[in-house]
C-alpha cells in the first residue's frame, strides 16, 4: 500500500513544496514511509539543537549560509541553487531563498550572505526582489555590523543600466556595515563561465568562517530541489515542426506566426505561464557579410565553446554576430585605434544612441581592421543566446506538443536590412518536417491561481496574448470554474486580431467571461490596452476585490508600465484610496501572487 497523500489544506508549504511531497509520498511503501518519517523527525531534532548552540549572528563563527535570489527569468534562480548545491557540497549548511519569499527580520541576524540578482528594464530589481530592494534601501533596514556577504549580479550589457540592481545591493549592504568577503562580479548575457568561478571564490571566502557543527549534529539542508531538465541550451531537443502559420491577414504591416512543435518522445513537460527557448542559428547572409568584411577564410578551424569547428559554422550556430554591446565597441576601438570609436566608447549616453539599430556589421565596416585574425574577433564577440518565446498551448490538452506566437523582425536601419536572429530563422526556415532545437525554462512568477475557481484578468497586446492561451486551454481542460476576462491590442481588427476564432469559441462557450480590445490604428485616436483598462475600472476593481489574479505580458518598455500606471489609478479612483494607500495595494497584489508580469 502507498502512502496516503499530503492534505494542503493548512499546510505551510508552497503549493511546489507541496507537489514534491505528495509525489514522494505517493510512491513510498509502508516499510519505507516510517523511514522517511523516523529520518525527519531527527533532522528536526538535530536542527533545533544545532540552532540552540549556533552564535547569534555576527559572531565569529556562524553555522549557516543564506543565499537569496532575485530572478525575473529564471536565470539567477538557477544560479543561486547552483551555489547551494556546491555549498552543501562543500560541506556549508546553506538555504537558499527567493527575496519574495524572505522575512526582512531576520536580515539584522544573518550572519553569511551571498545575493545573486538580475536587473529588469532599465535598472530596476526584477518584480519578485522589488520588496526586498526597497526594504534595503529605506529607513528601516539595520545595521549589518558583522554579517560578511558577497554579491553576484547578471544583466546584458545592451542596456544602459547593466547589472544596476547588483551594483545597489552590492553599494547598499556595505553602506549598512556589512563586510564584503569576495569582490562583486557583473556577469552579461553569457554568464555560465564567469558565475561559476565567482561562486567558487565565495564559497572560498565563506567557508573560512563556518563553525563546524559537533559531531551528532545534522548539518542544516534545504528542500529536496527539482531534478534538472534533460534538455538545456548545450543539448537541447530537436522538435519536429507540425505547423508555421501566419495570424495575420492581407494587408497587415505585421507577421505574427503560429507555430507548433511536436514534443513526441522527449518527456518534456511544462505548465501554463513556462517559457520555450529556441536555440537558433544567424542568417547566412549575415554570416558572409562579416566574413566578407574582415576578409576571413570561412572554413579555418577555431575553438568554439563547443569545441573545435569551422569558423563558418561557430559564426552560424555560435556566437553573436547582430547584437552590438559596449564591450565589442570598446573592444574594437582599442583594436583599431580610431580616436573617433574610442572617443564614443567612453561617453556612456552617446554610446547607447550610437548602438541603437546598428550590428557588428556596421562597426566592422566604418572602422575596419587589417590583418585581424579569427581568434581574436571570436574573443570579442558574446556566445549566441536562446531566445525565449511565451508558450502558448497547454500541456494537458497537447501531450505531445508545445506552441508559440512569434512576431517575425524584419526592418532597415542606418541603410541595412536587419533580421530578429529567432523571429526570421522560425519564419524562414522552420517548415513542417523540419526540426527546431528547444528546451523548456520553467516560470513560477507567473502561473495560474493554485484554486481554479479564482477569477483572472488578463492583459496581453500583440504576441503578448500567448501565454493567455494556454491559459484557457488548462482551464478548459480540467474544467476550472473561475471567471476569465482578456484585454487584447493590435493595430487592426481585419488584419491584426490573433486567434480570433478560438477566443470568439471561447466567449459562446462561457469560458471566457469577457473580452475588451484595443485597435489602436481603426479609430481616429490611438486606443491602447491601459486605455480600457480605464474605461472598465470599475470592473476591473470589483474583480479584484473578489480576489482575481491580475497579469500582464508584453513589452517592457512601454506597455507595461503604462498597464502598471492604469492599475494605481484604477485603485485610487475605484476604491477611494490615496495615491500612497493605491501603490501599497498594488505592492500587496505583487506579494500576494496576484499580480504577475512576464514582460521583454
Amino acid at each position: 500500500m502507498q502512502g496516503a497523500a499530503l492534505d494542503t489544506t493548512n499546510s505551510p508549504l508552497t503549493r511546489e513544496q507541496a507537489e514534491q511531497v505528495n509525489h514522494l509520498i505517493t510512491a513510498l511503501s509502508p516499510d519505507q514511509l516510517t523511514w522517511v518519517s523516523g529520518y525527519l523527525a531527527g533532522l528536526r531534532s538535530a536542527q533545533g539543537e544545532a540552532q540552540a548552540a549556533a552564535p547569534a549572528g555576527g559572531e565569529a563563527g556562524q553555522r549557516r549560509l543564506t543565499i537569496l535570489y532575485g530572478s525575473e527569468t529564471g536565470n539567477a534562480e538557477a544560479v543561486a541553487e547552483q551555489a547551494g548545491q556546491q555549498a552543501e557540497a562543500r560541506g556549508i549548511p546553506v538555504r537558499v531563498i527567493d527575496m519574495a519569499d524572505y522575512k526582512m527580520r531576520e536580515l539584522r541576524d544573518e550572519g553569511l550572505l551571498m545575493i545573486v540578482t538580475a536587473t529588469h528594464g532599465e535598472g530596476d530589481p526584477p518584480d519578485p526582489a522589488a520588496d526586498f530592494y526597497e526594504f534595503l534601501h529605506g529607513r528601516k533596514a539595520p545595521r549589518l555590523e558583522g554579517v560578511r556577504f558577497a554579491v553576484l549580479s547578471l544583466g546584458d550589457s545592451s542596456y544602459e543600466h547593466f547589472c544596476q540592481t547588483g551594483r545597489d545591493l552590492d553599494a547598499r549592504l556595505e553602506a549598512l556595515g556589512a563586510e564584503r568577503l569576495t569582490g562583486r562580479v557583473d556577469c552579461d548575457v553569457d554568464y555560465e563561465e564567469a558565475a561559476e568561478q565567482w561562486i567558487a571564490s565565495a564559497l572560498e571566502g565563506f567557508e573560512q568562517h563556518i563553525t563546524s557543527p559537533p559531531s551528532n549534529v545534522v548539518a542544516f539542508a534545504n528542500a529536496p530541489r527539482q531534478q534538472q531538465a534533460s534538455y538545456d541550451r548545450n543539448s537541447p531537443f530537436d522538435a519536429e515542426v507540425l505547423e508555421n502559420l501566419v495570424l495575420n491577414g492581407r494587408g497587415s504591416d505585421k507577421e505574427t506566426r503560429h507555430v507548433e512543435l511536436s514534443l513526441e518522445g522527449s518527456g518534456i513537460t511544462y505548465e501554463p505561464g513556462d517559457i520555450l527557448c529556441v536555440v537558433p542559428r544567424n542568417r547566412e547572409e549575415v554570416v558572409g557579410d562579416v566574413l566578407q568584411a574582415l576578409a576571413l577564410d570561412p572554413e579555418e578551424a577555431v575553438s568554439a565553446p563547443s569545441g573545435d569547428v569551422r569558423l563558418i559554422d561557430a559564426l552560424r550556430h555560435e556566437y553573436e554576430i547582430t547584437t552590438l554591446t559596449p564591450a565589442f565597441v570598446a573592444a574594437w576601438a582599442e583594436l583599431v585605434q580610431a580616436p573617433e570609436l574610442r572617443e564614443l566608447a567612453g561617453e556612456r549616453d552617446e554610446l547607447m544612441r550610437y548602438l541603437e539599430g546598428r550590428h557588428v556589421i556596421d562597426v566592422i565596416t566604418d572602422y575596419p581592421a587589417s590583418g585581424l585574425d579569427a581568434t581574436t574577433f571570436l574573443g570579442m564577440l558574446r556566445r549566441l543566446q536562446p531566445r525565449e518565446y511565451s508558450i502558448a498551448s497547454s500541456h494537458a490538452a497537447n501531450p505531445d506538443e508545445v506552441h508559440v506566437t512569434v512576431a517575425a523582425v524584419r526592418y532597415e536601419s542606418h541603410g541595412r536590412a536587419r533580421y530578429g536572429v529567432a523571429s526570421t530563422y522560425l519564419a524562414d526556415h522552420a517548415e513542417p518536417g523540419t526540426t527546431v532545437p528547444v528546451y523548456v525554462r520553467r516560470n513560477k512568477n507567473f502561473r495560474l491561481p493554485a484554486d481554479p475557481d479564482t477569477p483572472v484578468i488578463m492583459v496581453g497586446p500583440g504576441t503578448g496574448v500567448a501565454p493567455y492561451r494556454a491559459f484557457l486551454q488548462e482551464r478548459e481542460e480540467h474544467g476550472a470554474g473561475g471567471d476569465n476576462w482578456l484585454f487584447f491590442g493590435n493595430p487592426h481588427l481585419r488584419t491584426d486580431f490573433l486567434y480570433q476564432t478560438e477566443w470568439q469559441r471561447w466567449l459562446k462557450d462561457g469560458l471566457l467571461d469577457r473580452m475588451d480590445v484595443a485597435f489602436s490604428r481603426d479609430g481616429e485616436g490611438k486606443v491602447y490596452v491601459q486605455d480600457r483598462l480605464r474605461e472598465r475600472g470599475a470592473e476591473v476593481y470589483r474583480w479584484l476585490e473578489e480576489g482575481a489574479h491580475f497579469y500582464v505580458c508584453g513589452d517592457a518598455e512601454r506597455m507595461a508600465p503604462d498597464v502598471h500606471a492604469a492599475l494605481h489609478e484604477i485603485v485610487q479612483t475605484h476604491g477611494g484610496h490615496s495615491q500612497e494607500d493605491a501603490e501599497e495595494y498594488v505592492k500587496q497584489l505583487q506579494r500576494d501572487k496576484r499580480y504577475q508580469r512576464d514582460v521583454y
